[in-house]
């Protein structure tokens, strides 16, 4: 083709019959246009036009000026060609070409020299296979015009795009299936379930072919659909899932805005209804006395036996079947003989004894068992209460029991000095079966080992089997065993305490040993000793005690007892009439055991805190020695001792005694009082030696003083001589006393010497 003389560069040439016939026009248009600059020559294409007018264009394709000569459009081209021929794509054609077969046109890129040919002498392009836009939508080449003989290139190089047109032939797809969705019973209309979309392959941007509609093909009386989102939303308020769980329903999708001719696709979903607390529970037996629910337990049953098991069904799953239950039991049934559980697995009612059965009492029991639901929706609270009643009849059956006490345990009391065979008391117990056999009685010899009760086998007495002692057992208990004359399996058992009741049958005993010691000058009246007493006879400590002295006791006068009902006075009346001190030579035959001796100190032991040359008798002390440990012989002692008090025959005569008789109910303590003045009066006279056989005097100087203990109950000085010359040595203090003994001392030596 020639190039055109205004230089304006490339024209798109139409393949088509009718787009040539306009050519001659054209042409005339273009040469009553002012000529351009003068430029070399053009390459342009002609290509198939866009089959469908005003279809949108990409802008880069459009019609425009390229490099140098290059001009030239995009191709189309029909996909799914089935023709038997090449298919006709467009040309190429350089506006430097002469038609004399000089220009060599090549094409490269993709498809080129497969998909695509071009002739190289007319620059024609044919597709050579089937193309499917939805596998691949467009192809860029690039196309060349070279020198044949020199295989110079003629023009630049440029691209092209070779567009595959589509045609509606790919149906909607659903690509997300299976669908299942769900909703729940008695949801109002509309309510959406879920969403579905179907894709279509075909150019959405060209025509309609990508277009969908959503529409119900099968389940439209229970669930629609939205055509243009795939909406699916319920078409009924009254969805039971109870009369039909689960929905089939058909969504087809269609191209074409669902014109005629288009294509189209559809998918199945599942539609689940879901459980919501609708239906109340209900017990399969009705409330009626013919169809109420009966149960057979023995009488003897323990406490947590089941009884039975009864459930209330109920149409709802999940946690809406939950429920419990509760007993209404009538009148006359005795209140609360059983109770009832739920088992949380099966939702059954467990029926349990709560309290002992007695068939001879009350052999039937009638309850109403109630169920209702855990949880209640209350959106559904206008379709009825959510709970069922039913009666339940349980049956006791008779079983032999053993006899029973009446009471099972009691008190009985007997005296401690009841005879052999004296009755207790009296046990009963009978037969509680309708038979009544009758009863045999026996003690339980394991808690009476000693056999002390024994009991009629008959008629339940007891009495006694051997004699009783309160202080020795005040307390026995004791089991008693009743059993069937003549089914001694049978067996039951009561316990029984047995209290001994006191009679004053003891004697009032010494609370301790006493042993009592005196001075021999005590003045008559001075308190020797204290004697309490006790008694093993009830009332513990509140006895009342009368003294007096045994019948012996007149003949000897130096004693008299003072009865103040829990104490017993010694009153010592012995005088000494001579106050001569022993020779000396006596000392070596006297015993510190001669006499018991309390100083109101230390005791008979504490030998240093007196001095017993203080001790010797005015009367002839030989006549003592056999005194209280039986020394060698003599004149009144006997060979290996005698008693411990001397001869009445050989005691002086001045003796005193308080006179016997009722004890006055105010004492006369003077005799006391003279006693202490006496002794007082001996120590002051006597200042050779501390003061014995009187009140002393304890002082403790402290550790770190050298006189420590001033006690006149222990001294550092011992033996029968007295030496205070120790006394110098404790210091400023004592310096007085030690010259005041010291003093003394020397005058003693003077006059032995």
């Amino acid at each position: 083709m020639r190039p055109l003389p205004d230089g304006r560069g490339l024209r798109v040439g139409v393949a088509l019959s009718p787009a040539l016939l306009l050519l001659p026009l054209l042409l005339l248009l273009l040469l009553l246009l002012p000529p351009p600059p003068p430029l070399l020559g053009r390459l342009w294409a002609a290509g198939t036009p866009a089959p469908a007018p005003g279809a949108r264009q990409d802008s880069a394709l459009g019609v425009g000026r390229v490099k140098r000569g290059w001009v030239w459009n995009q191709f189309f081209v029909v996909e799914e060609y089935t023709g038997t021929e090449p298919l006709y794509v467009g040309k190429i054609h350089s506006d430097s070409d002469e038609g004399d077969g000089a220009i060599k046109y090549t094409i490269s890129g993709e498809g080129a020299g497969t998909i695509f040919l071009i002739d190289e002498l007319t620059g024609d392009i044919h597709a050579m296979e089937r193309l499917d836009r939805e596998q691949k939508t467009f192809y860029t080449l690039r196309a060349q015009a070279r020198d044949r003989a020199t295989n110079r290139l003629l023009e630049p190089e440029s691209e092209f795009i070779i567009k595959v047109q589509d045609i509606n032939d790919s149906e909607p797809r659903f690509l997300h299936g299976p669908y299942i969705g769900s909703v729940a019973e008695l949801s109002p209309t509309g309510t959406s379930v879920m969403q579905v979309m179907a894709s279509d392959a075909d150019d959405p941007t060209y025509g309609s072919s990508a277009r969908l509609v959503y529409s119900v093909l099968d389940g439209e009386h229970h669930f629609t659909v939205d055509p243009k989102t795939g909406v699916i939303r319920t078409a009924v308020p009254d969805l039971d899932r109870e009369s039909q769980e689960r929905y089939e329903v058909v969504i087809q999708a269609t191209d074409m805005a669902g014109q005629l001719g288009g294509l189209s696709g559809s998918t199945t979903v599942t539609i689940v209804v879901t459980d919501v607390n609708d239906n109340p529970p209900r017990f399969p037996q009705t409330v009626s006395p013919t169809e109420m629910y009966q149960f057979s337990i023995q009488e003897s049953a323990p406490i947590g036996t089941a009884v039975g098991r009864v459930k209330a069904e109920d149409s709802d799953v999940g946690e809406n079947t939950d429920m419990t239950y509760h007993l209404k039991e009538e009148s006359g049934s005795g209140g609360h003989v059983f109770k009832v559980t739920t088992d949380s697995d099966t939702q059954e009612a467990i029926i349990v004894v709560q309290k002992s059965l007695d068939f001879e009492s009350q052999p039937v029991h009638t309850v109403v068992l109630e169920a209702l639901n855990k949880f209640v929706d209350p959106r559904f609270a206008d379709l009825g209460t959510f709970r069922d009643q039913a009666i339940v009849r349980v049956a006791v059956t008779d079983v032999d029991e053993p006899p029973e006490f009446r009471p099972p345990s009691g008190l009985l009391e007997v005296q401690e000095d009841a005879q052999v065979g004296s009755l207790v008391g009296v046990v009963t117990a009978r037969d509680p079966d309708a038979a009544n056999r009758p009863v045999r009685y026996a003690i339980d010899r394991d808690s009476d080992l000693d056999q002390i009760f024994d009991i009629d086998a008959d008629t339940g007495a007891i009495v006694t089997g051997k004699g009783l002692d309160r202080e020795t057992a005040g307390w026995h208990n004791i089991t008693v065993l009743a059993m069937e004359a003549d089914n001694h399996a049978q067996l039951s058992r009561a316990s029984l305490r047995i209290r001994i009741l006191d009679v004053n049958d003891n004697p009032p005993e010494l609370a301790t040993p006493y042993e009592a010691a005196v001075c021999e000058d005590a003045k008559p009246g001075q308190l020797i000793q204290t004697i309490s007493v006790v008694d093993r006879d009830e009332p513990q400590g509140g006895h009342r005690f009368y003294f007096r002295l045994v019948p012996e006791a007149p003949s000897n006068p130096h004693f008299s007892l003072l009865d103040i009902q829990v104490l017993v006075l010694l009153i010592l009346t012995l005088r000494r009439h001579h106050k001569s001190h022993l020779s000396s030579e006596e000392d070596e035959d006297m015993r510190d055991n001669v006499i018991k001796y309390n100083d109101e100190g230390g005791g008979e032991q504490d030998t240093e805190a007196y001095d017993m040359s203080a001790l010797r008798s005015l009367y002839d002390f030989g006549e003592l020695k056999g005194g209280d440990g039986g020394g060698g012989g003599g004149p009144g002692g006997g060979p290996g001792g005698g008693s411990g008090s001397p001869p009445p025959s050989r005691l002086p005569s001045e003796r005193h005694s308080l006179p016997q008789g009722p004890p006055s109910p105010e004492p006369d303590f003077s005799v006391f009082r003279d006693f202490i003045s006496r002794k007082v009066a001996l120590a002051d006279g006597d200042l050779s030696v501390p003061p014995y056989d009187a009140f002393q005097t304890y002082a403790f100087e402290g550790a770190d003083s050298p006189a420590g203990s001033l006690s006149s109950l222990h001294s550092g000085s011992s033996g029968s001589e007295q030496d205070f010359a120790y006394l110098s040595s404790w210091g400023p203090r004592f310096r007085p006393l030690a010259a005041l003994y010291a003093g003394h001392r020397a005058d003693d030596e003077a006059q032995a010497s």
